[in-house]
């Protein structure tokens, strides 16, 4: 167990929130106490594992662009018949995002300790959105990397428009819709990268390094950086966040803030 877990980290790291969640999906619904605890510990078990991997990792070594200094990398065929690996690694830039994410998900599952409504469902999705997090971070396939962006949406969604404040539907479906349009732009440039690579690929360290896929490297840029842009989000694509911010539930609203943007 320990030599996978050495060898598989960011896997681990990734999906063990996903495995809590699975856990707390059979605990009796009135059990708070004992979903809020297991919530609790499997946040904590990546903060150590996160720990562990930022102790083994190589400052030196590390770089800042696609495909240098990547460590702790895992990279398995996954669906073959359109060359998508399942493609996991870390470098200097996502490093520091792991640790932080690892750090701050278990401190606003204890903000989240007053939470009445809904406990169940509410730590469920919570560790759902802490996998989606992680998975962004550490995916070097753009495919890989797509899917666990759009897993953070649903999650976000439902904890604001359910565990928000007085106006919560409206700030939840205002940022559903803004984010749904940076992930539609996102997608094409991810068909576009896709297309134009022989053999076609959605390897993100190839992909950078493909002159034939900067053909159109303005449009797919500007593409890229406006759906960026809402999820950050800069002027004009901002107006999303005041009421997302002051509908959120506490801990949301920290996720919102600390990791997300």
């Amino acid at each position: 167990m320990t030599e996978f877990i050495h060898q598989h980290i960011l896997t681990v790291i990734t999906f063990f929130p996903l495995l809590g969640g699975l856990v707390i999906l059979i605990l009796p619904r009135d059990k708070f106490t004992v979903i809020r605890w297991t919530a609790l510990v499997f946040t904590l078990v990546p903060l150590l594992l996160a720990g562990l991997l930022y102790a083994g990792f190589n400052n030196a070594a590390a770089g800042f662009s696609a495909g240098t200094g990547l460590q702790f990398v895992e990279k398995y065929s996954w669906i073959r018949d359109f060359n998508i690996s399942y493609f996991l690694g870390v470098d200097g830039l996502s490093m520091p995002m792991v640790l932080l994410c690892a750090l701050i998900c278990p401190l606003c599952i204890l903000a989240s300790w007053g939470i009445e409504k809904g406990v169940k469902g509410y730590h469920f999705l919570f560790l759902l959105l802490e996998t989606g997090m992680m998975g962004v971070f550490v995916s070097l396939d753009f495919f890989l990397f797509f899917i666990f962006w759009e897993v953070m949406l649903l999650p976000m969604y439902f904890l604001i428009g359910i565990w928000g404040g007085p106006r919560k539907e409206y700030a939840a479906i205002k940022f559903f819709i803004y984010t749904l349009v940076g992930s539609v732009l996102m997608l094409l440039v991810i068909i576009y990268g896709y297309l134009a690579t022989t053999p076609h690929t959605f390897d993100l360290t190839e992909l950078a390094a493909n002159n034939k896929v900067l053909g159109f490297r303005a449009i797919l840029w500007w593409a890229l950086f406006i759906g960026f842009a809402i999820k950050v989000p800069l002027f004009p694509f901002h107006t999303w966040l005041p009421d997302a911010h002051v509908e959120a539930p506490t801990a949301i609203s920290v996720i919102l803030a600390g990791i997300l943007l």
